[in-house]
């Protein structure tokens, strides 16, 4: 089973196909009006949820004019809202990604394993998938915040520097690591790794022992342990983790925080690996 989210901005397929100038300038048109309508959209995030005209076309590096006919088309259908300067998302873009995820069993069966796990080992509990070189989350149950940038349903950060991301790198074929490695390897805080050939090695070995640890490398002051979800056919379809707080007096290593956990993040893994064989 695989479970992907669509990409945000779509190739155009259409140019191998022969047809008129005019068809192919309507449909090079088409699609490129809803690659920048979901760049506008996309553009909008927890430091940006209110911006200017001149912001979007910024961030989008769409002019001030085609910024402004695609935001009062989206205030026009109801996505976004605008008080004659500002312009913000309404909840009404929940509906682009519903259909997803109304549809995809598995944030459905890891949702209720998590809320078990979460609240057996005290820590916030979460679920992602890959998406490139992105993790993207697809379940979340947090018990505090430990974190300054906010998490949820659809959330982004860089594979290579969470440990979810790396559990889902270490059971890719080798082409699709190595096209993530390619991108670049760099530390967000400074700590861990901050090299392509460290991270490969790093990959090796969690193949091996079956589990990522990662230490304070996306923000200071965390660290998780993720373990791999399997489906009945052996896939890696998902990556399951729990992320815990460092405090300040504490003399535990990231390992010995993972090793308290680990036994209860493999049997929720397993758990959502013997739900999704059932519902097949």
């Amino acid at each position: 089973m695989r479970i992907r989210v669509p990409e945000v901005h779509p190739r155009n397929h259409f140019q191998r196909a022969r047809s008129t100038v005019s068809e192919q300038a309507a449909t090079t048109t088409s699609v490129q009006s809803l690659a920048r309508g979901l760049a506008v959209i996309s553009s909008f995030d927890a430091d940006h949820a209110s911006m200017t005209l001149s912001e979007v076309a910024g961030r989008t590096a769409l002019s001030r004019a085609t910024a402004r006919r695609f935001l009062l088309t989206l205030v026009e259908l109801g996505y976004v809202r605008t008080d004659g300067k500002h312009f913000e998302l309404t909840s009404k873009v929940l509906q682009l990604g519903y259909s997803y995820l109304s549809s995809a069993t598995l944030p459905q069966l890891i949702e209720p394993v998590l809320e078990e796990l979460s609240a057996a080992v005290h820590e916030s509990a979460s679920a992602s998938i890959l998406d490139g070189s992105q993790i993207v989350y697809i379940a979340r149950v947090h018990t505090r915040s430990i974190m300054r940038v906010g998490i949820s349903v659809g959330t982004r950060f860089p594979a290579a520097n969470t440990s979810m991301g790396r559990v889902l790198l270490a059971y890719q074929p080798e082409e699709i690591s190595e096209a993530v490695i390619a991108a670049g390897v760099h530390s967000m805080t400074g700590l861990g790794i901050d090299d392509p050939d460290q991270l490969r090695v790093e990959l090796q070995r969690i193949r091996t022992q079956g589990y990522a640890v990662v230490d304070q490398e996306l923000e200071i002051g965390l660290r998780s342990v993720a373990v791999p979800v399997f489906s009945a056919d052996g896939t890696v379809v998902a990556a399951m983790n729990v992320s815990m707080s460092v405090r300040p007096d504490t003399t535990q290593s990231a390992e010995q925080a993972a090793e308290v956990v680990l036994p209860q993040l493999l049997e929720a893994a397993a758990q959502v690996r013997e739900a999704l064989a059932a519902s097949r």
